[in-house]
């Protein structure tokens, strides 16, 4: 189930030199370089990472004249798609999505950051209290073969259900989250698998509560909800660029972690300006709440997630996810500024 992409580009590309502005300026650093950089990312809270990136101006900041170009996506599938088919250079994405899409490209993209840990759930009728009690019940989730959408179908068939893609005894309907809300809200399902803000809204705007806390499921509660990823092609063509997309995100994620209020202002306000309507300040509070920003990708915990899609079908076959990430820029990045590298193991 596709869903269209809303088209945005930044409205005033910001032009920046190196030695005036202190950016990295990735076309000084590699003598010309890329001339553009197309971003996919997600109108969310689980993708703020970006939003303040693009909002702030610190991407473009870093990338000097090579020009930031930005297209919003609902769901991974889609965003992937794209990326693959040659619409976009990089993409913040959930796990599941990138995996395929480095399954799917034979090895032709690569895992370069993290950005959010956390902050996805279960979120059914008040009524529902029980796994048991989902047999015959519709259960949304974004977009099939997303991270939430195999998340849910692996925790289905831990817990006495058999659901496949294309029948079981619970009915799985992929809605992009804003239609799961409405829906839940109708009564018309009975409840979503979800990242945030839309954990909280529909606890706080649909009534109803968590059944599964996604960290639960987890060592230490710690999974990956968002990961940065780059072409390989654009990687070997343009590192610099790369390393200056990177160099942008940090910034972001420095923000969001230092001046959390005015942050998650930043945010509420793009997410306003993209989709017409901003969040409320206790779901944004909530969302912020559930959620870790962190360019950790949580590498450790890839192969699981490739193992689910498998089982789940959404994946074609076993992934050998070696090569996937690839954390070197990143970490040149860390250890300049003195913070602590991170792990690639996978």
């Amino acid at each position: 189930m596709r869903r269209t992409p809303l088209p945005f580009l930044l409205a005033l590309p910001v032009v920046l030199a190196a030695a005036g502005c202190g950016g990295t300026s990735a076309d000084a650093a590699n003598g010309g370089g890329a001339s553009s950089l197309r971003l996919g990312y997600f109108a969310n809270v689980t993708h703020a990472a970006a939003v303040v990136g693009v909002a702030k101006g610190f991407f473009q900041h870093e990338l000097g004249s090579t020009k930031l170009q930005t297209q919003i996506y609902t769901a991974g599938p889609a965003e992937v798609t794209a990326l693959l088919g040659g619409s976009l250079d990089a993409a913040f994405v959930g796990p599941n999505p990138a995996i395929n899409a480095y399954v799917k490209s034979n090895r032709g993209v690569r895992l370069i950051a993290g950005a959010a840990l956390g902050g996805a759930a279960l979120v059914v009728k008040p009524s529902i209290t029980s796994a048991a009690q989902l047999t015959g019940k519709t259960i949304a989730t974004p977009q099939l073969g997303n991270t939430q959408d195999v998340a849910l179908r692996t925790w289905l068939n831990a817990n006495g259900h058999h659901v496949t893609l294309k029948d079981g005894d619970v009915t799985i309907t992929p809605t992009d989250n804003a239609t799961s809300l409405q829906l839940f809200q109708q009564g018309r399902i009975d409840g979503a698998w979800v990242p945030e803000p839309w954990v909280a809204r529909l606890v706080q705007q649909g009534g109803g509560h968590v059944l599964v806390d996604e960290k639960t499921l987890w060592p230490q509660g710690k999974f990956a909800t968002t990961e940065l990823i780059v072409t390989a092609s654009y990687l070997a063509k343009h590192p610099a660029a790369v390393k200056a997309l990177l160099a942008g995100e940090l910034d972001a994620v420095d923000y969001l972690q230092t001046d959390k209020a005015a942050a998650q202002q930043v945010v509420n306000d793009e997410l306003q300006r993209i989709t017409g309507k901003a969040l409320k300040p206790g779901v944004i509070s909530a969302a912020f709440d559930d959620l870790t920003i962190s360019v950790d990708p949580a590498a450790d915990t890839l192969q699981t997630d490739a193992d689910h899609g498998y089982a789940a079908g959404t994946l074609p076959a076993k992934a050998d996810l070696h090569g996937l990430v690839d954390l070197t820029l990143l970490n040149q990045l860390l250890s300049a500024a003195g913070k602590p590298t991170i792990s690639t193991s996978t």
